[in-house]
């Protein structure tokens, strides 16, 4: 159905492959949901406004696809709260024919603050139903005690505060934080599966991608692990503050899913002048 720069639609975090007689996911919590991927938005500060950075409040929706066919839907929201600290929600339902077999619902959100124009994370949490084990996970970073709390179904335990860690989603907004800044990132720092891990990037290159939204120049981004073929990319738009317009996450058995832009509102809006 679609293919190259074309709009195939894959999200992070969920990992569907079709085969004959069955439907099987796999993954499919980090790359769309960790992946899509971003849709954090921060403006850039002008000179001489100090330490105030601001994030723009938005709600997209992806379409993700699996072997050309529409598999599940994510919609991802910026909120921003009454302390002045900010949301960042994920929300994922599988649709159509997959639906049948296999209803997943899962619901991701970071809490955040920006402080010294860092976005610092304060609260992480994770739940899946309707696909093998129901999972929660929630993660809290201290930093009076600078410990980080990780709790997966009642079990937990703490580990050591690092200066710059993130958790799942937030990364991804510290990729267009960089690239607005003319930084391309090499890695990130994340809680994730119970430790703290490396996620290693690389820009591969420029390339027009076409969504339901129109045409966009992008930025390609590659997230990757030395000595393992899992891989996600990143397609990033400057018309749209280095928003993910497209997400293509491969699992080690050489599946892929695709996640497309289909609709944006809020502070971020789309203009008739910024679509081909």
């Amino acid at each position: 159905m679609l293919s190259g720069t074309k709009i195939c639609a894959r999200r992070d975090h969920v990992t569907i492959s079709i085969k004959p007689g069955r439907v099987d996911c796999t993954g499919i919590v980090s790359l769309f949901t960790a992946v899509i991927f971003s849709c954090l938005v921060v403006a850039p500060t002008p000179a001489g406004a100090g330490n105030v950075t601001g994030l723009r409040t938005f709600q997209a929706e992806y379409s993700l696809y699996a072997k050309d066919t529409r598999a599940a839907r994510v919609i991802r929201s910026l909120t921003r709260l009454d302390d002045n600290s900010y949301e960042y929600r994920s929300e994922t339902k599988t649709v159509g024919l997959i639906s049948l077999f296999r209803k997943l619902h899962i619901v991701e959100s970071s809490r955040l603050m920006v402080e010294e124009r860092m976005l610092k994370p304060l609260h992480y949490s994770y739940g899946r139903t309707g696909y093998r084990k129901k999972r929660d996970v929630s993660i809290e970073f201290n930093r009076a005690t600078n410990k980080i709390k990780n709790t997966i179904n009642g079990d937990f335990w703490h580990l050591p505060m690092e200066p710059a860690v993130m958790d799942k989603l937030l990364y991804q907004l510290a990729i267009m934080h960089d690239l607005q800044n003319g930084r391309i990132p090499a890695s990130y720092r994340i809680a994730d599966g119970g430790g703290i891990k490396t996620y290693s990037f690389e820009k591969l290159g420029e390339e027009v991608v076409e969504t339901p939204l129109g045409s966009f120049n992008t930025i390609k981004m590659l997230r990757h692990k030395p000595g393992s073929s899992r891989k996600s990319v990143f397609w990033c738009a400057p018309d749209l503050e280095f928003l993910q317009v497209k997400v293509e996450h491969t699992e080690k058995d050489g599946s892929t899913t695709v996640a497309v832009l289909k609709s944006l509102q809020g502070e971020l809006h789309l203009s008739a002048d910024d679509a081909d």
